[in-house]
């Protein structure tokens, strides 16, 4: 023993201290050993500003001092008469004075299996989140964590964390063969331990990255993932979970309101914080109930660092923001919703991803989730880079993070942004800026292919959820599906009735006479698609001003313009989304730094505004004819759309269930009309089921008193009709009764 020096070579000894080394294993740890012709066992352990280094739990159980071979930190401990490898612990004293007894990580065996690498790299393993990123767990009785990450092109890589001082030299990882995922198991560590990975690239530059699979993470501007786990949150939501199946939601009323949690509303006795998770289970799932909304959509929650980006930079695809609370708060707010009555939607962003040092871009050293080609991976519009959906590994990523959502948080349905900008390689760029598909078209193939698969897995998987795309050309069949040639989305946005609609809203009223197809347009092709009708974020940002600062006219007009605008989109075939703040008239475009004008509920035209988009919500789940037959012709018919003169548009919604028509009659000019007559399919009283003009909204009452009942003069192809008083920019729903 005395005149022992080292099992190792001069190299190895370099590779160890270096860093170098593509398994640590195959040096460090317990290794079989000869010295002078006599066989035991060599235990290494490479601990840079240790003083001294004892291995434990011999037997006998006197401890063995380790020699140290390099003044670096490379420690080795000679064994000899030892002929199995057995568990030890290393006893280790640091240059700061503190001292640790440990199990050595280089003594596990691996934990991924072969089918997991093999899955992986096919891009077909969909549950890959449990096994890349950070697993707390029992390994060979001893309790730690599992580290994996994806980096095929590395030299090295490290775990770095406060376990460690941040020292990427202490716990490098093996590399599994030429699946390009590293994998280590660390001893002792636990939920809450902040970790990065040090990544050596091939031309020895060192890159410090979060996990692109945590699943928490420091609130930023911090950056280190978090270790923690996802499962055990006590789920009560089990009936609508079991119940949701069966659900025909294109049958079912629809009505969604967006939301950016970040700003809904803030806490003015804390300085102007956000709130929490939890207490938006309490605030936020009241009022969405109370005002009669089946589901919130929430802008993007996965974790991103600039607050400005609204969470469309995503840095932590598999991690809801730190901002508001823990993975299982958010589980809270999601459990309650459903409690409620509530589903709940998630904004995600597959398209693209930002720059930020920290995350995706030039992971290992080498454009690894994006392409190399700047041609192809950059996204201008917004400073992003764009998804290498034909890479394998990039597309199980993103699959496997869509089914992450609706498993682990229980979610109903994923509205999927910027759609237009993956399906189209010219998308946003000039000639000679983009590379043509191999036939030599525009489309992009690798991205419509992983549109197919993702919507494929998740209906298969998860029957009864919703995708929605964010689409905003004339892509055929993107809810068509997939075995039908299409692209498999549940719904697609019409962008197309969105711009109309608030062009048209936008027009003094004495100029709409002109542009009434720009209300009709849509029902031209309003049945090619399963549209969602929005009325969304985008439009109130940037210089857009909110919806009631676009509509023309004095503030009454206004007001009375915006529930005409809101009453046509209930009216017509479609589901229905809209952003906050548009319920209750806010005057100032969304300020994602501030919180919805909540103070404007004093006054009464916004109170009334606010209780008639309750109305309308009420009235649109109680009424199958607004919504069982949105996809089908017979649902939707015109009674007179030629009236440009007087700007007057009525049409018929019908339930397939019951037969029974809605009539909607709108009038877009601030004229009242007297003894307008409308022609209408049934003998009958037709009850006034809403005016728009109500003075209960802050309208001018004009109307109907309760309802009209049906002459017997033919109009517009209809053996009877109704002669009515029309309110100034306003709204009837009428329902016939029996005579």
């Amino acid at each position: 023993m005395d005149s022992f020096t080292t099992t190792l070579k001069a190299q190895e000894i370099t590779s160890i201290v270096d860093c170098t080394l593509a398994d640590p294993f195959t040096l460090l740890g317990a290794h079989p050993a000869k010295v002078r012709g006599k066989k035991g066992v060599a235990v290494r352990a490479f601990l840079p500003r240790a003083r001294q280094v004892e291995v434990m739990d011999l037997n006998p159980a006197e401890p063995v001092k380790a020699k140290q071979i390099h003044d670096h930190g490379l420690f080795e401990a000679w064994l000899p008469g030892i002929h199995e490898i057995f568990p030890y612990r290393l006893k280790a004293c640091f240059d700061n004075g503190s001292q640790s007894v440990f199990y050595d990580c280089y003594t596990f065996l691996p934990l991924l299996g072969d089918d997991d690498l093999y899955l992986f790299n096919q891009g077909n393993h969909d549950r890959i989140f449990e096994k890349l990123g950070a697993h707390p767990l029992v390994h060979q009785g001893v309790s730690g964590v599992l580290f994996a990450v994806w980096a095929p092109s590395a030299g090295r890589v490290s775990v770095l964390g406060d376990f460690n001082q941040w020292d990427g030299r202490r716990h490098p990882m093996r590399v599994r063969g030429v699946s390009g995922i590293w994998e280590l198991f660390v001893p002792h560590l636990t939920t809450g331990t902040l970790y990065k990975f040090e990544i050596r690239t091939q031309d020895e530059t060192l890159l410090i990255k979060s996990d692109p699979f945590a699943f928490s993470f420091e609130e930023r501007p911090r950056t280190a993932a978090i270790v923690h786990a996802v499962d055990g949150f006590a789920w009560t939501d089990r009936e609508w979970m079991e119940k949701r199946p069966s659900r025909d939601i294109l049958k079912k009323p629809l009505a969604i309101y967006e939301v950016h949690l970040g700003s809904w509303r803030r806490r003015r006795d804390r300085k102007n914080a956000w709130l929490t998770y939890r207490e938006a289970a309490d605030e936020l799932v009241d009022y969405v109930q109370e005002m009669g909304f089946t589901h919130v959509q929430f802008l993007p929650i996965a974790e991103h660092p600039f607050d400005g980006s609204w969470g469309y930079q995503v840095t932590g695809y598999y991690a809801p923001t730190s901002r508001f609370g823990s993975p299982q708060d958010f589980m809270y707010l999601v459990n309650r919703c459903h409690a409620k009555g509530i589903g709940v939607i998630l904004d995600w962003v597959p398209a693209h991803f930002p720059r930020d040092p920290h995350a995706l871009e030039f992971f290992d050293g080498t454009h690894l989730y994006e392409h190399a080609d700047p041609r192809q991976a950059e996204h201008k519009d917004w400073g992003t880079l764009i998804f290498n959906y034909g890479r394998n590994e990039v597309k199980n990523f993103l699959i496997a993070n869509a089914l992450f959502w609706f498993d682990k948080y229980h979610i109903d349905g994923l509205r999927v942004d910027a759609v237009a900008s993956m399906l189209y390689l010219d998308y946003s760029r000039k000639q000679g800026e983009w590379v043509p598909n191999q036939y030599g078209g525009r489309e992009n193939l690798e991205a419509i292919a992983f549109l197919r698969e993702l919507n494929r897995k998740v209906f298969r998987d998860y029957p009864g959820v919703m995708t929605i795309a964010e689409e905003s050309t004339d892509w055929p069949g993107v809810t068509r599906p997939v075995h039908l040639g299409g692209l498999g989305f549940l719904f697609k946005w019409n962008m197309g009735w969105m711009h109309d609609m608030l062009s048209f809203m936008s027009l003094d009223p004495v100029h709409r006479s002109y542009h009434t197809e720009n209300l009709t347009f849509a029902l031209l092709y309003a049945f090619n698609e399963n549209f969602i009708l929005p009325l969304s974020h985008d439009e109130v940002v940037h210089g857009k001003a909110s919806l009631l600062s676009k509509m023309p006219g004095d503030d009454w007009q206004k007001f009375a313009n915006l529930r005409l605008l809101l009453g046509y989109m209930y009216g017509e075939p479609g589901k229905k989304t809209l952003f906050m703040g548009g319920e209750f008239g806010q005057w100032s475009e969304w300020n994602h730094d501030g919180q919805l004008e909540w103070e404007l509920l004093n006054y009464q035209p916004h109170a009334g505004m606010r209780r008639y988009v309750q109305d309308l919500n009420t009235i649109y789940r109680r009424e199958p004819a607004l919504y069982e037959q949105d996809y089908d012709p017979s649902g939707f018919q015109w009674i007179d759309f030629r009236n440009s003169g007087s700007t007057v548009i009525s049409f018929l919604r019908r339930a397939g269930s019951s037969g029974i028509p809605l009539v909607f009659v709108f009038n877009f000019t601030p004229v009242p009309r007297e003894n307008y007559r409308i022609g209408v399919p049934l003998e009958a009283f037709y009850k006034e089921v809403l005016n728009s003009d109500s003075a209960l909204y802050g309208g001018s009452n004009m109307g109907l008193a309760g309802g009209r009942a049906s002459d017997p003069v033919p109009a517009h192809g209809f053996s009877h009709s109704l002669n009515l008083t029309l309110p100034p920019l306003g709204m009837l729903i009428l329902k016939p009764e029996k005579a």
